[in-house]
This record gives C-alpha cells, sequence and structure tokens, in this order.
C-alpha cells in the first residue's frame, strides 16, 4: 500500500517537473464528487427551485401538448362539430342552435399559429378554471386572400379535439360568427 502512494507522489513530482512550473501553487484535487447541496440558506433557495420549476412549467403548460401539425385542412364555410363520446345529443343540439349562453370570448384574428395556440390553451384553462361553461372561440375564415385555407380555423379544429377539458364545439349561429367562430362546451371542474 505504501509503495502505491510512493508511486502516485513519484508521478506527482514528474509531471509537475514536467509542466515547468507552470502549475506552481496548484493543488491537487482529491475529492471527485459534485457538491449539489444549495448554497446559502436552504429556504430561500428552495423557493427560487420552485419558482424556476413552476416557470418551466407553466411555459410547457402552456401548449398543452397541441400538435403543431394540421391533421386536416378544413375550408372556410365548412360547419364543424365535434362532441365526446357520452355527450347527449339534445345537449349537442341546444349548443348548435346557441340556446347555451357563451360566458367569454376569445378572437385569434391576427394572431400566428403559435400565438394562436399559445392564447386558445391558456384561454380555456382560464375559462375552466372561473368554471365557465360555454365560450366562443372566432377563429375566421381567412377569405382575405382568394385561394388561401383557413389555417387558424384548421389548427384550432385540431387543437380543440386535443384537449381534455373541451366536451364538444360547434360552428356559431351567423349572429356570433358563423362558420368564423365554435361556440366551445367545457367539462365542469369536479373537487
Amino acid at each position: 500500500m505504501s509503495d502505491h502512494n510512493d508511486n502516485d507522489s513519484q508521478h506527482d513530482d514528474d509531471f509537475m517537473s514536467l509542466m515547468g512550473g507552470e502549475m506552481k501553487g496548484l493543488v491537487r484535487h482529491k475529492n471527485d464528487r459534485a457538491d449539489l447541496k444549495p448554497k446559502g440558506t436552504s429556504q430561500q433557495n428552495q423557493s427560487t427551485e420552485y419558482r424556476r420549476q413552476a416557470a418551466q412549467q407553466q411555459q410547457a403548460q402552456l401548449v398543452d401538448g397541441l400538435s403543431d401539425e394540421i391533421k386536416q385542412l378544413v375550408d372556410s364555410e365548412q360547419e364543424l362539430i365535434y362532441a365526446r363520446d357520452g355527450v347527449q345529443l339534445n345537449l349537442m343540439k341546444k349548443l348548435r342552435k346557441g340556446h347555451i349562453p357563451w360566458q367569454q370570448g376569445l378572437d385569434l384574428h391576427g394572431y400566428s399559429i403559435d400565438q394562436a395556440r399559445d392564447e386558445l390553451s391558456h384561454f380555456l384553462r382560464d375559462a375552466q378554471r372561473k368554471e365557465l361553461r360555454c365560450v366562443i372561440v372566432v377563429h375566421g375564415k381567412a377569405l382575405t386572400d382568394e385561394g388561401t385555407p383557413p389555417i387558424i380555423k384548421s389548427y384550432v379544429n385540431d387543437w380543440l379535439r386535443q384537449l381534455p377539458q373541451v366536451l364538444a364545439f360547434v360552428s356559431a349561429q351567423p349572429q356570433d360568427g358563423g362558420t368564423g367562430a365554435l361556440y366551445v362546451l367545457l367539462k365542469r371542474n369536479r373537487d
């Protein structure tokens, strides 16, 4: 054992002489493990870590795992209708006729695809938190350019189907935007 330590010492001396004094004053580090304990007060560091994780989690939640690819391109005047399994036909008829009053709305005109996805996700989470039952989402029809498909409408059609808080949606009545808007029925919070 002492021979091994003598060899290490000799190796260190040989190495230092080879470096020609470049490393003079440096001490060999004996610990090969990183110190992962937070510096300073543990409560302050835990609070900082919690805020950092919460910010990252909120950023991830803004998108809610929504796809950035369109599964189905829809037409400007196409009526959209969707219902999860278990939604009653009578409820869908009321929603389609506009007999379930919408309580809040979101207008996505002028938004980029990424902005629209973030706004829609945030809006629907906020609406569910407020325990709103029905909201309206205005996506537009993309009628400004001839032949331009309604990209935001197509994305909204896909995104709403992916969000677990959405029970159903239908194209709105003409007075509320017609095929350029959707009535969206949300799940009720269960405590």
